[in-house]
């Protein structure tokens, strides 16, 4: 293929977060903590060497930095919804993407998928209590985006 060194996989992305980033931070009563349970304020204060991401944010970019992932999520979280309706709501997204990434999101226990006996059958989407917790994060960064992402054309 190319370079092994270059190729991002699963498998060669898996194991390589430092050792201190390793576990997730335990909370103090302390200052915030940063990467790898380093206090915030420390990347700050003095220059030293990059630290990795924790391994929760790892973890969730992996699965909702897939484009497409984060908008269906978005879209669910208002109510559930047919594959057709999903379809319509993302512009942009083609059937087999958007097959592979709700069975990605139901896999990772995101959403749930729900036969509706026909005829015709039809399959619902809707998000899982795990998914619907994704709510205030996506309500955040779309106040972030407002204020911080310049306004583009959208390419429907």
């Amino acid at each position: 293929m190319g370079d092994p060194e270059l190729e991002l996989t699963s498998e060669s992305t898996t194991g390589t977060l430092p050792e201190a980033c390793a576990t997730e931070p335990e909370p103090t009563d302390g200052p915030p903590l940063g990467l790898c349970g380093q206090p915030a304020s420390a990347a700050a204060e003095a220059p030293g060497p990059c630290t990795g991401a924790d391994h929760a944010l790892t973890r969730v970019f992996t699965l909702l930095g897939k484009r497409w992932s984060g908008l269906v999520v978005a879209v669910l979280s208002h109510q559930p919804a047919y594959f057709s309706e999903l379809r319509r709501a993302i512009p942009g997204i083609s059937e087999r993407m958007l097959s592979d990434r709700l069975t990605e999101l139901t896999e990772a226990g995101l959403v749930l998928r729900r036969v509706d006996e026909g005829p015709p059958l039809r399959v619902r989407y809707e998000l899982t209590e795990a998914g619907r917790g994704l709510r205030p994060a996506l309500d955040e960064l779309r106040n972030w985006a407002a204020t911080h992402l310049p306004e583009s054309t959208p390419h429907c």
